[in-house]
């Protein structure tokens, strides 16, 4: 993110960005009023013109009056209240950390805000509005400071290692809400629909109330507004110019932990708009220079938020029509906009090579004796996890009667049992493996230690088109859940290889299209989930949260020919892999073409990753946290991450499969939860160990 300029504008560069404002302003209130005439009532515009304009005789006009004032003008404030308080937080944020990625998302503020709410609502604590958004608050500001902790002083503009960073702690919280979610359905009924972003308001006291503290916050972002121009230059420069820089940065921050926590409050978790809004504003300021000074930039973020939240609804409302959009978030069509943004963003991106290595660290060479050492001891870990996975449960069992089931002469209770296990402890071990494995490839291939099937869209996909059989009520059973899994994963990776291969799948470039694929694949996903029969939808959250329930030996036949395949070819190719990992120059020096090599890899990966959704459903954080691991215990060569990976991936699974299975036994929690609470906070403290 370019510094800003601190020059002080002319008369003329006033006049346009104050131009821009009003424009802005003028187009609010056009899709506003355009907001207004949408809904399920039948009443149109010349209702509300009547209305307006006096006309309030008979039932009908009081009808009118209770529609206008009952539910679309709530609507309507709502949307404008959290778009607004959206944009300007983003823009703050972006501004204190001189991050272009920074936004209430990346820095865990809206998963934060969004987990304590859920938590409250989860354990039936009544709480009036005020404390609610108090209770937002103080979860958002907890995230936002982990995160910024992170990142470290000297560090903490790293784009990287702040998506890093917020990307684990969200990803954390996020599963915390999600087990909240299965564990009390009856006090959450709702809640699904509510996370991804809803405009719904009972009446229009809430944003009455919220208005005023956001219109108090915004007023102290401006006043902020010239020491943030100045922060632009850098902290000594700032400094030496008089700027408390730890001062103004924290109330920067506060002020954007209270925008995103009243937003939350109002309307749940919208995604993108945050980044979004803040983004477009830059992108207007790059040709209207005033836009660059802060007191024009905030405002202008906030009511570009506000514009595309209004456009977001009102858009869904008149493609869907009013009575089947009511019961899809705002927050579905806020991210497949954010999903389109990205892509066309990334395609034109110039590589940066800011990615770093896969490693994301340093990584010092080990000895064959402790490579070794390693293996065995993965290999022990696993065969005792195996054993406990395998005897573990509702009903705990003995190693006697593993030896009885295997004669076929275990009593009848003790045979179900393991005849229910056994294919779930096989099916976890190969997907983690599968996992592991993709993982491996896809953070080498593309020298970015954020990188993960999860974040290249790939499961996202594999999702969407489990999503869709299960939702379209089609006969086909498991098999066509099978393929349309597999099928929709493989193609989300064609459709990013596709779009990545204009300038040589570059590494930046791959990722950040991955990204915004992802956000578009599951915001459609959410779609389907809320728009099919609601008693499914906790079914199709577990299988989607990853969970080894109901699978057979046959289930994970297709993982096991994928991973028996996939890891003889990968260590043929683990030298070109190394090269790879180092910059563009090197492997084309030697003679390796790395756009070739990196489509041959991650088309490997893309078939392990969609083929484990097979055996676990949805399940990420395996493929980030396991390379990881495995490289800080056998250094960096590929020859050896591959086999660890796979054995640490296999390990992470089936353990969190097993915990699942016992922790609050007879329920069940889903794995691919499970994993985030156990890999995030570890990958969290390997970032804290390694802060510069």
């Amino acid at each position: 993110m370019s510094a800003p300029d601190t020059t002080a504008p002319g008369r003329g560069g006033l006049r346009s960005g104050a131009a821009v404002l009003a424009a802005l302003l003028v187009a609010v209130v056009a899709v506003g009023l355009w907001h207004l005439t949408q809904g399920t009532s039948g009443v149109g515009a010349r209702d509300l013109l009547r209305h307006l304009a006096g006309e309030r005789g008979g039932p009908d006009g009081a009808r009118v009056g209770e529609i206008f004032t009952g539910s679309r003008l709530p609507r309507l404030l709502a949307g404008v209240a959290v778009g607004f308080a959206l944009g300007c937080a983003g823009a703050l944020l972006q501004s204190v950390t001189r991050n272009a990625l920074a936004s209430p998302d990346t820095l865990a503020v809206t998963a934060g805000a969004y987990f304590t709410l859920s938590a409250v609502a989860a354990f039936g604590i009544a709480v009036p509005l005020w404390a609610s958004g108090a209770v937002a608050f103080t979860g958002g500001l907890l995230a936002a400071a982990l995160v910024l902790a992170l990142t470290g002083r000297a560090a903490g503009t790293s784009g990287t290692r702040l998506v890093l960073a917020g990307s684990a702690t969200a990803m954390a919280l996020d599963s915390a809400t999600g087990m909240l979610l299965v564990l009390f359905q009856k006090n959450t009924t709702g809640l699904y629909a509510w996370g991804s972003g809803s405009l719904a308001q009972l009446n229009i006291d809430a944003s009455v109330r919220a208005l005023p503290l956001l219109a108090v916050v915004a007023c102290v972002a401006l006043v902020l507004s010239r020491k943030l121009d100045v922060l632009g230059l850098g902290d000594d420069t700032a400094a030496s110019l008089g700027v408390p820089v730890r001062a103004t940065r924290v109330a920067a921050v506060l002020c954007a932990v209270l925008l995103t926590s009243t937003a939350v409050t109002l309307a749940g978790p919208i995604a993108f708009v945050g980044l979004g809004a803040p983004v477009l504003a830059r992108l207007l300021a790059g040709r209207v220079r005033a836009l660059r000074r802060h007191l024009l930039l905030v405002p202008a973020a906030g009511l570009l938020g506000a514009l595309l939240i209004l456009l977001a609804d009102a858009g869904l409302r008149a493609v869907q029509g009013a009575g089947e959009a009511a019961a899809i978030p705002t927050g579905v069509p806020t991210a497949l906009l954010g999903a389109v943004v990205i892509v066309v963003l990334a395609l034109r991106l110039r590589d940066t090579g800011g990615a770093g290595r896969a490693g994301g660290g340093r990584v010092a060479a080990r000895s064959r004796r402790s490579y070794l050492l390693v293996v065995a001891g993965a290999v022990a870990l696993l065969a005792a996890a195996v054993l406990v996975a395998v005897l573990a449960g509702s009903l705990w069992l003995r190693t006697g009667d593993l030896a009885l089931w295997a004669r076929g002469a275990a009593p009848d209770l003790i045979g179900q049992a393991l005849d229910d296990r056994v294919p779930r402890v096989v099916a976890a071990v190969l997907a983690g493996a599968a996992l592991g494995l993709a993982g491996c490839v896809v953070q080498s291939s593309v020298r970015n230690p954020l990188a993960e099937p999860g974040v290249l869209g790939i499961t996202a996909g594999a999702g969407l088109g489990a999503a869709a059989v299960a939702t379209s009520g089609l006969s086909g059973g498991r098999p066509l859940l099978v393929v349309a899994a597999v099928a929709t994963g493989l193609a989300t990776f064609a459709l990013i290889a596709a779009l990545a291969r204009r300038g040589g799948f570059l590494p930046d470039r791959f990722v950040l299209i991955g990204i915004g694929c992802g956000y578009g694949l599951s915001s459609v996903t959410t779609f389907l989930l809320l728009r099919a029969d609601p008693w499914n939808t906790p079914r199709i959250f577990t299988w989607l949260s990853g969970t080894t329930y109901g699978r057979t030996l046959p289930d994970v036949v297709p993982v096991a020919v994928a991973v028996a395949v996939a890891l003889p070819v990968l260590l043929a190719m683990r030298h070109r892999l190394d090269l790879l990992a180092v910059d563009e120059d090197t492997p084309r020096v030697v003679g390796v073409r790395p756009e070739r090599t990196r489509f041959a890899a991650l088309t490997i990966a893309a078939v392990l990753a969609a083929l484990s959704v097979l055996a676990v459903g949805v399940v990420g954080f395996v493929g980030l946290v396991a390379p990881h691991l495995a490289r800080s215990l056998v250094g960096a060569r590929h020859g050896r991450v591959i086999p660890v990976a796979m054995l640490l991936g296999a390990l992470l699974v089936c353990v969190a499969d097993a915990l699942g299975r016992t922790l609050v036994a007879p329920a069940q929690l889903p794995a691919g939860l499970m994993i985030s609470l156990v890999g995030a906070p570890y990958f969290i403290w390997m970032l804290r160990r390694s802060r510069a």
